[in-house]
This record gives C-alpha cells, sequence and structure tokens, in this order.
C-alpha cells in the first residue's frame, strides 16, 4: 500500500469469505483514532510502514497479538482510498466520494497513527527515519508500503491531464476525467493502454476499455469508435483460461489489440499519443486519439530504492511463501512493495495478511514460520455495467478458483459481487 493511501486496484475474493466473519466479530472493538503528528513513542513493538490494505489488517492483527500502544503505523495521508471501486468511478457507474473515507477512521483504535513519511529504512539497527529526521526502533517491523505510480515517465504527462480527451482510473485527480472523456466522445479512435512495467491489477487497464465500449452501445456511439488496446504486452491477460474468454469478447466486439506496444509519449494539444514498439526498439507510432486511457508506469516506492530491504530493482525481498524478509528474520512484507511473483492486488493482500499473521506469531515464539502463501491473487474482470469474469490464480498461474462454477464465463452476480459485496467486505472485515 502506498503511502499516499492508495489501495491495489482489484477486489478481494476468496479471502474475502474467510474475513468476514472474524471481521464483524471485531467491528465492535475498533474506532476512530486521533491521529499524531509525530510518534508519540521512540520505541514500538510492531512498526507497521504504510497505512493502505496491508498496512491496516496487520496493524489490527499485531494489536490483538501485542496489545494497545505496542504497534503503531506511518502513513501521511489522511484519506483512504479502496481503489478496485475506480474502475467504476471511471466508467460512470460509482461515485468517486464512495471510495474515501478518512485514514482515522480505518485505523484500529489502540494502534498509534503516526502522520509522516519514512526516509530511510535501517535494519541493521532496528530502526527507520522519518521526516524531521525523527528516528523509530522496532522489535518487528512491517513493510506495506505499496507501488508508486510514475506519469512523469511518458513525456508530456502529468500535463497533459490538463487537456481534455484523456484521463486515467490509478489518480484520484485523474479518474473522473476518464469519465468525462467518455462522455464527450464523438468519433474517432479510443486507444486504452497498458505501460512496460509491474502493475496494479493487470486486469484493470482492460476493464474500462470494456465499460467504454458498452457505454458507447448504449449511447448509440459505438460504429464512431475505433477502440484500440495497445499493450507492452504480448499477452492479453497471464492465464490462459481467461485470456481465452477475454479474446472471444475481444472478436466479439470488435476491438483491435496491438501487443508489444508501449505509450512513451502523450501530445495532448494534439490529441496524439506516441508508442515503441518493443519488438523494434527506438520504432515509434502516432496514434490520433479522440479518448486516450492511460495506465501509468509504476514502480517501488522511492524510499526502497537502494535499502538494504529491497532486491536489485527495489522491491522488499521476502520469501514467497512466508513472507518473512531473506535476510533480516524480524523484519516482514505485505503487498504491492514485495517481490513476491503473483499479480499485485487487494486480494492478494488478503491472502497475504493471514499467512502473515501465522508467521509472525510463530516467529515472535521462535519458531520457524509453516504456513505457505500459495500465490493466491484475484481479479475480477469487468466486462460491462452488469458482467464480470472472476479471475482467481496462484503463482503458477492456474486457475484457484472460489465456486463450483466455470468462471471464465460473464456473471451478473460476480458483477454485484465486485461492485457491492468487495467494498462492504473491504471496509467491515479486511481492515479490521
Amino acid at each position: 500500500m502506498s503511502t499516499i493511501g492508495v489501495m491495489s486496484s482489484c477486489s478481494c475474493l476468496r479471502p474475502g469469505v474467510w474475513l468476514l466473519k472474524p471481521g464483524m466479530q471485531k467491528m465492535s472493538s475498533f474506532g476512530l483514532h486521533t491521529a499524531a503528528r509525530s510518534a508519540a513513542k521512540d520505541y514500538y513493538e510492531v512498526l507497521v510502514l504504510g497505512g493502505g490494505a496491508g498496512g491496516i489488517a496487520m496493524s489490527a492483527r499485531m494489536k490483538r497479538k501485542v496489545g494497545a500502544g505496542n504497534v503503531a503505523v506511518v502513513e501521511p495521508s489522511k484519506t483512504h482510498y479502496y481503489q478496485p471501486l475506480w474502475t467504476l468511478v471511471g466508467g460512470g457507474a460509482k461515485q468517486l466520494a464512495t471510495s474515501a473515507r478518512p485514514t482515522g477512521s480505518v485505523m484500529p483504535k489502540g494502534v498509534e497513527w503516526i502522520k509522516s513519511q519514512v526516509t530511510a529504512l535501517d535494519p541493521d539497527k532496528n530502526c527507520v527515519w522519518l521526516e524531521n529526521d525523527i528516528k523509530i526502533s522496532y522489535k518487528y517491523l512491517i513493510i506495506a508500503l505499496g507501488i508508486s505510480l510514475h506519469y512523469e515517465k511518458i513525456k508530456g504527462l502529468p500535463e497533459g491531464f490538463h487537456h481534455p480527451k484523456i484521463g486515467s482510473n490509478y489518480s484520484v485527480h485523474t479518474v473522473e476525467k476518464t469519465w468525462k472523456a467518455l462522455q464527450d466522445f464523438k468519433e474517432g479512435n479510443a486507444i486504452f493502454t497498458f505501460p512496460n512495467t509491474p502493475v496494479k491489477c493487470a486486469g484493470a487497464p482492460q476493464k474500462i476499455m470494456y465499460l467504454s465500449e458498452a457505454y458507447w452501445r448504449k449511447t448509440g456511439k459505438r460504429s464512431k469508435a475505433n477502440i484500440m488496446f495497445n499493450t507492452s504486452l504480448g499477452v492479453i491477460f497471464g492465464v490462459k483460461k481467461y485470456a481465452d474468454a477475454l479474446l472471444e469478447i475481444i472478436k466479439e466486439r470488435n476491438i483491435a489489440v496491438n501487443y508489444k506496444h508501449n505509450l512513451v509519449e502523450v501530445r495532448a494539444d494534439k490529441q496524439e499519443a506516441v508508442f515503441e514498439n518493443l519488438d523494434k526498439p527506438g520504432v515509434t507510432e502516432v496514434h490520433q486519439y479522440e479518448m486516450l486511457h492511460v495506465t501509468p508506469p509504476m514502480g517501488p516506492p522511492d524510499v526502497l530504492i537502494n535499502s538494504p530491504v529491497s532486491d536489485e530493482i527495489g522491491w522488499v525481498d521476502v520469501d514467497k511463501e512466508t513472507l518473512q524478509h531473506k535476510k533480516y528474520p524480524n523484519v516482514f512484507g505485505i503487498g504491492d512493495c514485495t517481490n513476491l511473483p503473483t499479480s499485485k492486488t487487494a486480494a492478494a493482500v488478503a491472502a497475504q495478511s493471514g499467512v502473515l499473521d501465522k508467521t509472525i506469531s510463530l516467529v515472535m515464539k521462535n519458531q520457524l514460520p509453516t504456513k505457505k502463501y500459495d500465490g493466491y491473487t484475484s481479479c475480477p474482470l469487468v466486462t460491462g455495467y452488469n458482467k464480470v469474469i472472476l479471475a482467481e490464480f496462484d503463482y503458477d498461474a492456474q486457475p484457484l478458483e472460489t465456486f463450483p462454477i466455470d468462471q471464465s464465463k460473464e456473471r451478473v452476480t460476480m458483477y454485484h459481487m465486485k461492485a457491492d459485496m468487495m467494498p462492504f467486505l473491504y471496509w467491515n472485515a479486511l481492515l479490521k
């Protein structure tokens, strides 16, 4: 979870089922938390970096283990967002306000909220540094700092968002521009992009495309729209079962897919998007657009790059089964900031939180972790205003499905689970 308070972009499924009962049982024990501008103490038994889904969920679990006042969360943002809803906000099906709550309202009672930003990690001395040279020491550290968006790595952005016809569901500042561009569309190219980096929920860049196509069919503009999905990848989706289903939908709806095409520049004043052909480095193509949806390049938070806790790229270097750090046994990672080889989603966070809870419990007892994370992740692939393909899979990109039905089929029930049930489970179960 990012320190700007933004969630991963896919909702939770399988973990949501087993989180519901314990979440409801514990609801009464949580309430508003008074924020602190700086740390009330300089030492905590458990210190959590990041106040997103992973950070909040783990802080609640840890408080029950070590007691109130012994757990702190470092998070600068005043607002906590449930970002999976932004797909529907960009498509006009939900209001942005419904995705936001004050961070204080989701912070577990008895957990200290340190409203600051991490500037450095020193795991050899069991401490971190915050803004204004504040040092906090810990016995156990949980890193849940999320993933950073890098619009600036595309020439012409983010300033290009000041122009019409362009939006992005990945930012609170640009998601409503997607809906505006969708409504204002007249005729021409509608281009949807996927960057040449890891991203939050590999299905999200497509979801808005399917919603746009459905909206234009409903409003009589479909025949005037040339819909293109320009992706840096060589496949439409990483799991064959769901990829095959998506390719059928793409064919039925007459959508053009250009593989190995990476967005490198936006000339918003001319409504032009420039793509590099990754099979022919240096070779670019310019496409005129009437609507452009940008999925930005993403990467590890700056504080993790060249950090002792990170791998050579900047992701927190943890064991993929236990989520314990490979070098520092009292350091753990969860969610988008880790180098776990699975899709970065809220569903993954939900599954990881249960495993990490067991791991830390055993480590606290000087025992070896035994619970293993299988890479479970989920992405409800929204294919229309009342249709979802529910993709669930593991580390090996093999389906790991919850329901005794063919989940590669579009279903109305799964749409309502995505749009209505999952937000409820998120606020009232996962975070608790």
